[in-house]
This record gives C-alpha cells, sequence and structure tokens, in this order.
C-alpha cells in the first residue's frame, strides 16, 4: 500500500531527510524536492536534509545552501526519510541519525533495495525517486522551486528521457511540473549537458585510454588518483563517462572505475539489452538497476576488471 505523506507526518515535529553517498541528481532532487514542499506546506514540523558535497551544478535548486554535510551533535528526530539509497549503510555519515529516529521510511526505485526502514515506498519500476515523490505530492501546492528540483531528478534518472524506464506516467509527470513555470531546457543544460573543462579533460583521457574485453562486448576505463590530481579533478568530475561509454557501438556493457583510496575504486556499471549489472553491483556489496549499478572494490585496476569482467562473463556467455 503507498504511503500517504499527510499520514506519515501526523504527530511528528521534527523530520530529517538523507540520500545516497555521493549524491546524483536524483538524489539532490528527490531531497529537495521534498524538503521544499515540507517547508511550504508543513511549516511547524522542523526539516532538515543530510547530504555529501552537492555538485555545483545542482546550486540553482533553491536552498541547497542550507544542506547539512556533516552530523554535529546527534539529534533525534521524530521521522528519518531516506530517499533513492538502497540500504542503511549507503546513507553514510548521515546513517546514525537514521537509527536512532523514533520512525524511519524508505523512498526508492532501486531494484536491489533491501526494504530497510519500518515504512518502505519501493517501486523498481519507477523511472526515479523524484517521480515517486512528485506521486506522493499534492499537485496543486507543488510550486515551481519544489518542480524544478523535481524535474531535475526525473530528468536526470532517465537520461532526459532517453531510458527504459521512461514511462507514459514519467512523461505526464515532467509536463505537470513544466506547467508550474520552471525553465526545463535551462535546467538540463546546465545540470546534465554542460560539463566544465576539467570534466572534458578527463571524459577524453578516458575515451582515449579505454579499452574492449569479453570479445569486444565489453567497454572499460578507469581513472587513478594520480590522474585526477594532475587534472585537478574530483569525484563530482567522473559523472557521466560510464555513460558516454555506454554509447560505444556493438558493446553490451560499459565499466568505468576511478580510484577513491589507495586500491580502492568506485565502479560503475551500464548495460545496453541483456546483462542485469545490479546483479553484479549486489555480487560486490553494491547495487542500483537493471541497466546501471555501481559498488566500491578494493584491489588494483586489473583486479577489479578481472573480477567484474569473471561476473559480467556468466551473463553474457549464457545470454
Amino acid at each position: 500500500m503507498s504511503i500517504v505523506l499527510s499520514e506519515l507526518l501526523k504527530g511528528k515535529k521534527t523530520v530529517a531527510l538523507g540520500g545516497h553517498i555521493r549524491p546524483d541528481g536524483d538524489c539532490v532532487g528527490s531531497c529537495m524536492g521534498l524538503y521544499l514542499y515540507l517547508k511550504e506546506q508543513y511549516p511547524q514540523i522542523c526539516v532538515d536534509v543530510y547530504l555529501e558535497y552537492i555538485p555545483g551544478a545542482y546550486g540553482f535548486i533553491q536552498d541547497t545552501d542550507v544542506v547539512r554535510n556533516e552530523v554535529g551533535e546527534i539529534l533525534t528526530y521524530d521521522l528519518f526519510i531516506s530517499l533513492d539509497c538502497g540500504d542503511k549503510e549507503r546513507l553514510g555519515f548521515s546513517a546514525p541519525l537514521f537509527s536512532g529516529a523514533g520512525q524511519t521510511c524508505c523512498i526508492d526505485h532501486h531494484v536491489s533495495n533491501r526494504s530497510f526502514a519500518d515504512l518502505n515506498e519501493v517501486v523498481p519500476e519507477a523511472s526515479s525517486t523524484s517521480e515517486l515523490v512528485y506521486r506522493m505530492l499534492d499537485k496543486e501546492k507543488i510550486t515551481r522551486p519544489c518542480a524544478e528540483a523535481l524535474y531535475m531528478g526525473i530528468a536526470h534518472d532517465t537520461g532526459v528521457f532517453r531510458y527504459s524506464c521512461t514511462s507514459p506516467e514519467t512523461m505526464e509527470a515532467a509536463a505537470e511540473l513544466l506547467r508550474k513555470g520552471i525553465n526545463g531546457n535551462e535546467i538540463l543544460e546546465k545540470t546534465f549537458y554542460e560539463k566544465t573543462y576539467i570534466q572534458n579533460q578527463i571524459l577524453g583521457m578516458a575515451l582515449l585510454e579505454s579499452i574492449l574485453i569479453l570479445d569486444k562486448r565489453c567497454i572499460v576505463s578507469w581513472v587513478t588518483k594520480k590522474n585526477m590530481a594532475f587534472f585537478k579533478a574530483g569525484s563530482e568530475d567522473m559523472d557521466g563517462i560510464v555513460s558516454q561509454l555506454k554509447q560505444t557501438k556493438d558493446i553490451e556493457v560499459a565499466i568505468f572505475l576511478y580510484e577513491t583510496d589507495t586500491h580502492s575504486f568506485k565502479v560503475s556499471l551500464r548495460s545496453k539489452e541483456t546483462v542485469d549489472v545490479s546483479k553484479v553491483a549486489s555480487y560486490f556489496g553494491g547495487g542500483g538497476h537493471v541497466r546501471a549499478a555501481g559498488f566500491t572494490m578494493a584491489g588494483t585496476v586489473h583486479d577489479v576488471i578481472n573480477n567484474v569482467s569473471h561476473q559480467l562473463a556468466l551473463q553474457l556467455d549464457g545470454a
């Protein structure tokens, strides 16, 4: 049964919102969209948002400057709502607040979600968590700032409405958000398409040094800490590289990894039609969607690639 927001908030005085580590467009969009709605429609409730560093491109979303990037004093909230997060560990620094809350709720669309909260609204077939948040709100009361956040989230997790998760309902939600007076084209240009000079340099290197494996059915590339230091790049500059690799003709799977610590890599997987990358990610302790997933793995570049390619081969060889 779907969660009714008014019922969920009944009797609550303090609410915390949190999303997954290294927040992407959908994570930021769903958290900020819900925050802005609660702030406007439930002014009697104190609401805080906990997220890691938000990429600068998302800074146009109203009130991103009040997002808390760390937990100082451990507060006990009446309710903690986890958004776009498949398990408690991926909440990162805000996980203790989730554990200590009077009640917990999870709103998510990852197929790997473990339904770890007291109340769970997990819909794997949904395009995005932002779309799920949109469904929960009173459409007449959605203001322009809230609409901007939710539209960005939906657009990002659908690859600007190109991925198979885009349903007629997704397009209808986007249309209704556009009717709130937002500039959809500008949002897409500034947050999805536009890249910094550093991002283009890293992307160029990743494409130039990519290799084909598994009988040329898989493309893989990686960026080391040394590379990142040379280009003065951060983790936010890695966004979009794996999706660009996936556009390579005749491949089925794209793998991109970048070093987050010495011999520790963030691995992103994308597939086209036959491989369920969420199964591979779950095998290595991560999660995600059928066509997009990720995880973290320790080892050398070649260790990681060998381990991942073995799991991919099990599906590719059986296809």
